[in-house]
């Protein structure tokens, strides 16, 4: 009987339960102040990565959690590139941090380049960039010092 009024109110758990009490919520703030069409009609709703309509995907999600692990990825690198410095560390943060920096970026060009052209510029040139950054970070790697022993470098000057 409880677990019935539970899930009528929309208590129960799980995502479905959630949104029903967010919705229910919502409907009962319309009634009560009159405001919600208006805030509904500001803008429209954006999933993640800027993605109108495509919040709940599998994609979007897997692409989130990757964003996730590297980020956690770069933070053992760099004990790892003072602890013990080498070429698997250096290859490993040129990647790290050339992904890294791809993703912010994209992300940039989400939020503030508008229009389809523009757009295609944008990415295109963003892939050119990481492109270039990386091969630049292996030249760096494999033909001078790398990048720990060059932080090593400038932090002992």
């Amino acid at each position: 009987m409880a677990a019935a009024a539970l899930m009528r109110a929309g208590l129960g758990g799980g995502r479905g339960a959630r949104t029903a009490l967010l919705t229910r919520s919502l409907l009962l703030l319309r009634r009560r102040l009159g405001v919600l069409p208006a805030l509904a009609s500001a803008a429209p709703i954006r999933g993640s990565h800027g993605q109108q309509g495509h919040g709940g995907s599998k994609a979007a999600s897997l692409h989130w959690t990757s964003e996730r692990a590297v980020s956690v990825l770069l933070l053992g690198l760099l004990p790892a590139a003072y602890l013990c410095p080498g070429p698997a560390v250096d290859y490993s943060l040129a990647a790290a941090l050339t992904l890294h920096g791809h993703w912010g970026l994209g992300q940039v060009i989400t939020d503030y380049v508008h229009g389809e052209t523009p757009i295609k510029v944008a990415n295109t040139g963003l892939y050119i960039l990481s492109a270039v950054t990386f091969a630049g970070l292996c030249y760096f790697n494999y033909n001078d010092v790398g990048i720990c022993k060059a932080v090593a470098m400038l932090w002992s000057l």
